[in-house]
C-alpha cells in the first residue's frame, strides 16, 4: 500500500476535466457528469476536514501496521511531525508497552487464539470485522503520557482484502480527571464517615460560615447542627484571638496554600477550652474557584496535659540534679579544708620526735588511711558533680597512647606488686595517637587499672591491650582475673555509689570511679564498655577516636628555615617558658625553638610547676596550654597576673580549644594572644616575635 495523501478539490476538478466527454454528449449525460463531479468535490472536502482536524488524531497504516498518514490532530496530541513517523513506526510504538502486552493477553483469552503483544493486539478485532473501541495510554515524543480513546477500522479494497487500518483517537485526559475527582470525593467522604468518632468534620462556605456539622463536632464542641449551621466559625476561637484577627488569617493562609494545619486553644459551647489540632483544606471547583473549606478538628487536651506534666517533671528533675551537683561541688570544696588539717597533723604526728609508740603509729596509720580514702571520695564526687553540671572543661587533641600507658604503668605497678599481681602492657611498635584530653585519658586508664588490681584475686594478672577497632577507633582494654560479674550486676555497674555488694568486703571503694570514667569517655566522643564471666574475670574497655600525630602546619611560602641563622653578639637572648602536659606537643615546640638561636626554651608539665619556674627564672614570654593537670592555664594566668614579679610577662595561650568563644574568652581573661592547635609555623613564629618585642618595650 502506497502512502495515502489527502485529496484536494482542484485535483478532483482536474480529473473531471480530463474525463469530460466530447461536445456531442446529450444534455442528460452532461447533467449526470456535473453531479458526479460535485459528489467528488464533496467527498474530497469531507476527507480534507477529517484529516486536517486538530481535535482528534487520525493515523492510517498499511496492512503491516506501518504508519502512512499522520494528521494534524495526531501531530498536536503526540508532538511528532508526520515525517517523524510515516514509513518508520507503528502505532504500537507510541502506546504504553505494558498496556499493549496486557491487551494481547486479555484478547487471547477472550477470542481463544494467541495474539502477539504488538500492533496485532491493537487491530486484531478490527481485522476480524469486530467493532473495536478501547482505552490506552499514548506516549508523546517528549515522553509525557495521556489517556486516549481509540477507534479502529480496517481499510479494505474492492475485493474486501485488508490494505491498512485507520486509528482515530481522542484525548481522554479530561474525563479521566473528572473520574479521579469523583473517586477522590468518594474516598474523602468514606474517610470522613469512618473518622467521625475522633474528629469534628465541618464544612465552611467561602465566608467561613458553617454549612455542615457531623456528630463528632457536636461531641467535641457541644453545639447541635441546628444551633451552629449558618454561624461563623470564629466563635470557636478565644476572644483575644478573635480580636487579633486569627480566624480570618487562618482562612487566608489555607486559601493561599490549599491546606493548613495548626494547634491552639479553642472554645466549647459551655465556655470551656480545649487544645485542638485543626486541619483546613480549601475546596475548589474545576475552574479553580473557591467553593469553601473542609475543617477537621481533634481534641488533644489529654495529650497536652501529659506533655505539660512531662515538661514540668523534666524541669523539676533538671533543677534538682543541678542543685545536687552544686551542693556536692560546694561540699567537696568545704570538706577539703578540715581534711587538709587532719591529714597534715596526722603526718606531723607520724614523724614527730620522740617517735610515736607502736600503738600510736597504728592509730595514726588508721587516721591517714581513712583520710586519704576520704580525699579520694571527695575528688571523685567533685569530678562527678562537675561532669553532671556541665562544668568540666576538656581540651581534645592528639595524644600519644604509648606515653599515657607508660606513665600509668609506672604509677600502678607498685600497687599491683603489693598484691603479687602480674601486669602485662602492650608493646607499641609504632606511635598510636587518639583524640582526647590527655589528663582525662590518663584518669580513665588509671581508674580501670586500679579496679583491675583491687578486685583481682591474689597472685592474679592484669593484661592491658590496645587494638584498632571499627570505624577508625582505638580500643584500650584492661582484663583481670577476678571473680567476674553476673549479668544482673553488669546492668547496675555504672550507677553512682553502687558497689554491687562489695560494701562489706575488704576492698575500699566509693562506687563513683566507673561512673566518672564512663562519663569522661563519652565527653571525648568515646565509649566505655565491659565484658565479664563469673569465675573467669572481666574486661573493661574504652574506645576513642584515632588521630594523627600532632603536626605543624606550614603554609605555602611561609616555612621557617630548618637551621637558625647566627645571632649577632649584641643580640638579646630571650627565654620562652612552655607549660604543657602533652609530651608530643612539647616536642613540636622544641623543634620550632631549635630554629631560633636567639631563644632559650624552658618547660613545665603542669600549671603549679609553671608558676614556680616563672617566679624563679622570669622568662621573657610564657606559652601556656589551657587544660592542664591540677590547675588550668586560665587559673595559672590569674596567679601570674596577681604576682608583681610576673604580672608584666606576656602569656600566649596555645590550646586545642579552638571554638570562637574559647578564643574570645581567653583574650578577655588576659592572654596576650590565643593560638590554636595544630600549630601553624608562621603564625607561631610571628606571635613569639611580637610577644618578645612587647616584653622588651614594657620591661620594668
Amino acid at each position: 500500500m502506497k502512502p495515502m495523501t489527502e485529496p484536494r478539490s482542484d485535483d478532483v476538478r482536474a480529473a473531471a476535466d480530463q474525463a469530460a466527454p466530447p461536445s456531442c454528449e446529450t444534455p442528460v449525460e452532461v447533467l449526470t457528469e456535473v453531479r458526479r463531479e460535485e459528489a467528488l468535490l464533496k467527498t474530497g472536502a469531507l476527507q480534507s476536514a477529517i484529516f486536517n482536524s486538530a481535535n482528534f488524531s487520525s493515523i492510517a497504516t498499511d496492512a503491516k501496521g506501518v504508519i502512512q498518514i499522520f494528521n494534524v490532530g495526531a501531530e498536536r496530541m503526540l508532538g511528532y511531525v508526520a515525517a517523524d513517523v510515516i514509513d518508520k513506526i507503528t502505532p504500537a510504538d507510541i502506546s504504553d508497552p505494558q498496556e499493549v502486552i496486557a491487551r494481547a493477553k486479555v484478547l487471547s483469552v477472550e477470542l481463544s487464539t494467541p495474539i502477539s503483544p504488538g500492533f496485532e493486539a491493537l487491530v486484531f478485532k478490527a481485522s476480524r470485522g469486530i467493532e473495536d473501541i478501547y482505552e490506552l495510554t499514548y506516549i508523546r515524543k517528549d515522553g509525557s503520557r495521556f489517556p486516549a480513546v481509540v477507534s479502529v477500522t480496517a481499510l479494505r479494497d474492492a475485493q474486501n482484502a485488508i490494505i491498512g487500518y485507520l486509528l482515530i483517537g481522542t484525548d481522554n485526559s479530561a474525563r479521566k480527571r473528572i473520574e479521579e475527582e469523583l473517586r477522590w470525593t468518594e474516598e474523602s467522604f468514606r474517610l470522613m464517615v469512618e473518622s467521625v468518632t475522633d474528629y469534628a468534620i465541618v464544612m465552611l462556605d467561602p465566608a467561613g460560615d458553617v454549612v455542615s456539622w457531623n456528630s463528632g463536632a457536636q461531641r467535641i464542641k457541644g453545639y447541635s447542627a441546628e444551633e451552629i449551621i449558618g454561624q461563623h466559625f470564629s466563635r470557636f476561637y478565644q476572644r483575644e484571638d478573635i480580636n487579633q484577627g486569627v480566624p480570618q488569617r487562618d482562612l487566608d493562609v489555607v486559601t493561599e496554600r490549599g491546606q493548613f494545619e495548626n494547634e491552639g486553644w479553642r472554645v466549647r459551647k459551655d465556655g470551656s477550652t480545649f487544645w485542638a489540632n485543626v486541619v483546613f483544606t480549601a475546596i475548589r471547583d474545576k475552574g479553580g474557584n473557591l467553593r469553601g473549606f473542609a475543617k477537621l478538628t481533634q481534641d488533644l487536651t489529654a495529650r497536652k496535659k501529659v506533655e505539660a506534666e512531662l515538661t514540668n517533671a523534666k524541669s523539676v528533675a533538671e533543677k534538682a540534679n543541678l542543685a545536687k551537683s552544686d551542693f556536692l561541688s560546694s561540699m567537696s570544696h568545704e570538706l577539703r579544708s578540715p581534711l587538709n588539717a587532719i591529714l597534715g597533723f596526722a603526718q606531723l604526728m607520724e614523724s614527730a620526735s620522740p617517735v610515736p609508740t607502736d600503738s600510736q603509729k597504728e592509730s595514726i596509720g588508721q587516721i591517714l588511711k581513712a583520710g586519704w580514702h576520704l580525699l579520694k571520695l571527695i575528688n571523685e564526687i567533685l569530678d562527678l558533680a562537675m561532669i553532671e553540671s556541665g562544668k568540666v572543661s576538656l581540651s581534645p587533641e592528639s595524644v600519644s597512647l604509648s606515653e599515657v600507658v607508660s606513665e600509668c604503668q609506672a604509677m600502678m605497678e607498685p600497687q599491683a606488686q603489693q598484691r603479687g599481681i602480674r601486669m602485662t602492657f602492650p608493646r607499641f611498635d609504632h606511635p598510636i595517637f587518639v583524640k582526647a584530653d590527655r589528663t582525662r585519658l590518663k584518669q580513665i586508664v588509671i581508674n580501670l587499672l586500679s579496679n583491675a588490681i583491687k578486685y583481682n584475686k591474689e597472685q592474679g594478672a592484669v593484661i592491658v591491650d590496645c587494638t584498632m577497632s571499627a570505624s577508625g577507633r582505638i580500643r584500650i582494654s584492661v582484663a583481670d582475673t577476678g571473680a567476674g560479674l553476673p549479668p544482673e550486676k553488669l546492668a547496675q555497674l555504672f550507677q553512682p555509689f553502687n558497689r554491687l555488694g562489695q560494701e562489706a568486703g575488704g576492698v575500699a571503694g566509693t562506687g563513683i570511679g566507673l561512673v566518672v570514667t564512663k562519663r569522661l569517655a563519652e565527653l571525648m566522643d568515646g565509649v566505655l564498655g565491659v565484658e565479664s564471666k563469673v569465675g573467669e574475670g572481666s574486661v573493661f574497655w574504652c574506645e576513642l577516636i584515632a588521630s594523627a600525630a600532632p603536626r605543624l602546619i606550614v603554609e605555602h611560602g611561609d616555612a621557617a628555615p630548618s637551621v637558625g641563622s647566627p645571632v649577632p653578639t649584641s643580640a638579646q637572648i630571650h627565654t620562652l617558658l612552655y607549660v604543657e602536659d602533652n609530651p608530643a606537643n612539647m616536642k613540636l615546640v622544641e623543634q620550632l625553638i631549635k630554629r631560633r638561636l636567639d631563644t632559650r626554651l624552658l618547660t613545665a608539665v603542669n600549671g603549679i610547676l609553671g608558676i614556680e619556674v616563672a617566679r624563679a627564672t622570669h622568662p621573657t614570654v610564657i606559652l601556656m596550654d589551657i587544660n592542664l593537670p591540677g590547675i588550668s592555664g586560665i587559673e595559672a594566668l590569674k596567679i601570674l597576673r596577681e604576682d608583681p614579679a610576673t604580672a608584666h610577662i606576656p602569656v600566649v595561650a596555645l590550646s586545642a580549644n579552638a571554638m570562637p568563644r574559647d578564643i574570645e574568652k581567653g583574650l578577655e581573661m588576659g592572654f596576650f594572644r590565643y593560638l590554636t592547635k595544630p600549630i601553624k609555623v608562621k603564625e607561631f613564629m610571628d606571635t613569639v616575635n611580637e610577644a618578645f618585642e612587647y616584653a622588651e618595650r614594657g620591661k620594668p
